[in-house]
């Protein structure tokens, strides 16, 4: 697996930077990773929802579906394309050309599906998104980038670019083990040691805060304390989003007082209220420009 760059690989900081990364960053945009260990879990329709909802709470958002092999944001949203990602990297088109506009002026980078050499980027495909990202995204509050699932190489990129992560799991034994197995790896190669666990389809409040309880325990006792797992939420399962999946729309945006749209409610209020992270690791990250102009 190929190390990821390193904020120092591509900038020299003063002396007393390099010695901490501990120090203050503008707050906008807020540069979110929602991923999970095993597939299947419902990550890309969190990520639709919660995008809409936050939009809905007035904030400018932006979803990266960053699943580059496996695209499916624009299908659960019903929408349909005339360019990707794939059309960025290739020099055809610009960011603000394959930009899509979704429900509730939710703002869209779509991905390709099928498409083989996607699913592993080069090292120099990274830092190219990463610098076009840096200059179309500032003007967003916030943005949510829908990993792949498992330890791939994007999906670690991708989680190790963004300042937060969430990640999602539900009950079954294989996706809390895969997403404990995603955390270690994300703590102990990458330094990476804040969490946050969104619990999806469960019958009670109780059962999720069960699966939360069982996840940091497990994380405690073999990670020796390296990191912090907040329990952001749960949504319950509810078939309104079944019914939604297959009319390709939102929960929230057609099913409004049905449970789950209440819980991603919450889960976004909760989000808002949330301190956003600021401490840099040195691995790189979104807006890593930025860092060059603090003054020292």
């Amino acid at each position: 697996m190929d190390q990821a760059l390193g904020l120092k690989d591509l900038v020299s900081f003063p002396p007393q930077l390099n010695a901490s990364l501990d120090y203050d960053l503008p707050t906008r945009p807020r540069v979110i990773a929602v991923t999970s260990g095993k597939g299947g879990v419902g990550k890309s329709n969190i990520v639709a929802n919660l995008g809409i909802t936050l939009s809905r709470l007035g904030k400018k958002v932006l979803i990266i579906d960053a699943d580059l092999g496996l695209a499916n944001i624009d299908i659960l949203l019903g929408l349909t394309p005339t360019f990707n990602i794939r059309d960025v990297f290739s020099g055809e088109k610009t960011l603000g050309e394959v930009i899509i506009e979704g429900p509730a002026g939710l703002k869209i980078l779509p991905s390709s599906s099928g498409i083989q050499e996607m699913a592993e980027l080069s090292e120099e495909q990274k830092v190219f998104l990463l610098n076009e990202l840096d200059n179309y995204t500032e003007n967003f509050d916030v943005v949510l980038i829908d990993t792949g699932a498992g330890i791939s190489s994007n999906v670690l990129y991708f989680n190790i670019a963004a300042q937060e992560r969430i990640v999602v799991a539900n009950n079954e034994p294989t996706s809390i083990t895969d997403a404990y197995a995603l955390i270690k790896v994300l703590a102990t190669k990458y330094s990476e040691r804040r969490f946050n666990l969104l619990i999806n389809e469960l019958t009670s409040r109780q059962e999720a805060e069960f699966v939360y309880r069982n996840l940091t325990k497990v994380a405690d006792r073999f990670l020796g304390g390296q990191v912090s797992i907040d329990y952001l939420g749960c949504i319950p399962r509810d078939e309104a989003v079944c019914r939604a999946v297959l009319k390709q729309r939102a929960v929230v945006d057609i099913f409004p007082q049905a449970q789950a749209s209440q819980g991603f409610r919450e889960v976004a209020q909760k989000l808002l209220e949330m301190e956003p992270a600021q401490v840099l690791d040195g691995n790189i990250k979104f807006f890593w420009r930025q860092l060059v102009q603090l003054k020292v």
